[in-house]
């Protein structure tokens, strides 16, 4: 007998995220509802006048911190468990990342134990790595025992393989970011690096728009190797991948880079391509420690290290396609939707348990 999952709040059914969660959830046997409603802090009192049927699971999606007060009081009402996805912290973000509150201040702690509060209310809470859930766990006095990790991925029906660009030995290689251009990615890493850069031509590519785009053309003045592209649809990025022999990942020193694996390094593995990007502990251990993963690791904030990370890889072009090759081994393995619905279903299991 197939079970219901309410989808609950005012929540993006396009967004990435969400798409690839309720695919799992179809392909686990679940049927997927959902709940939009108007108000986020009085969705439980317009979803008793809906009347909205039975369901065996409630789930927040990411983003939606807002959502999880009315939500937690309906599951509570209906005994059925509730399941929070937030994906950011809304404390890390506004904290660590944007700077916008001191940590010490009392707009900070406030903004902590709010968030708090929302997600220590859950039966159960999903990160996106290990180390986001470490981070969950510290920073809000949630128990591990409470939360389960299930990696973002990529849209496979987009993000597919495909075979890498012909190479006459006459073209530049061609390394490609794309990204908001924000603190996180270190884009001006990347640019500093072809700056640093020596080796065979190599055509730098960075794609996007953000706060910090501006500062890369000026550190970029005078490079003829580095390409500036406007932004590009979702629905395009595959094409544009496919196109590029190299995808560069994320530089950034903060704490919270070292917690993520960005769409676009899941994105670039599912393409098969060769990817460059910092360290950090988001990856898995047998991952990282992998000899043919298709991944170069690099020390974040070092641009001498990518610049001859690239050197090094440009060198070999005979190879790039088995590391490609390796790089879609890897997706497989740790990212598919293979293996995003395993992971799902052992979260469903322990939100049964109550564990």
């Amino acid at each position: 007998m197939s079970k219901t999952v309410l989808w609950w709040g005012r929540f993006d059914p396009d967004y990435s995220r969400n798409r690839i969660l309720r695919q799992a959830f179809r392909e686990l046997g679940w049927a997927v509802v959902d709940f939009r409603p108007a108000l986020s802090a009085l969705a439980d009192w317009e979803a008793m006048l809906h009347k909205l049927p039975a369901v065996d699971l409630v789930w927040v999606p990411c983003f939606r911190q807002r959502d999880i007060a009315a939500a937690r009081r309906w599951s509570r009402r209906h005994g059925v468990p509730l399941i929070v996805d937030p994906l950011i912290s809304a404390y890390d973000k506004q904290v660590f990342e944007r700077g916008k509150f001191a940590e010490s201040s009392r707009r900070a702690e406030r903004l902590r134990h709010w968030e708090g509060k929302l997600l220590r209310s859950a039966d159960m809470l999903i990160a996106d790595t290990a180390a986001h859930a470490e981070f969950y766990a510290r920073t809000f006095d949630i128990p591990m025992a409470r939360i389960r990790v299930i990696h973002v991925g990529a849209e496979e029906p987009l993000f597919h393989p495909a075979p890498m660009p012909p190479y006459d030995g006459k073209r530049p290689l061609e390394v490609l970011f794309y990204g908001s251009f924000i603190g996180l990615q270190g884009p001006q890493v990347i640019v500093e690096a072809a700056r640093l850069y020596q080796g065979p031509p190599v055509r730098w590519v960075l794609l996007g728009e953000g706060p910090l785009k501006a500062e890369c053309m000026r550190l970029a003045r005078g490079l003829e190797n580095v390409v500036f592209e406007p932004h590009l649809a979702y629905a395009e990025l595959p094409a544009r991948i496919h196109r590029a022999d190299i995808l560069l990942g994320v530089f950034g020193t903060s704490a919270k880079a070292a917690r993520v694996i960005p769409n676009k390094v899941f994105q670039a593995l599912a393409c098969g391509r060769p990817v460059i990007t910092r360290r950090g502990e988001a990856y898995p251990g047998e991952l990282l420690e992998s000899a043919g993963s298709g991944i170069v690791w690099l020390p974040p904030g070092r641009a001498e290290a990518l610049a001859q990370a690239m050197s090094a890889m440009a060198g070999q072009v005979t190879v790039l396609t088995e590391i490609g090759r390796q790089a879609r081994v890897s997706y497989e393995r740790y990212f598919s939707a293979s293996a995003i619905r395993t992971e799902l279903a052992l979260a469903l299991v322990a939100s049964r348990s109550g564990a």
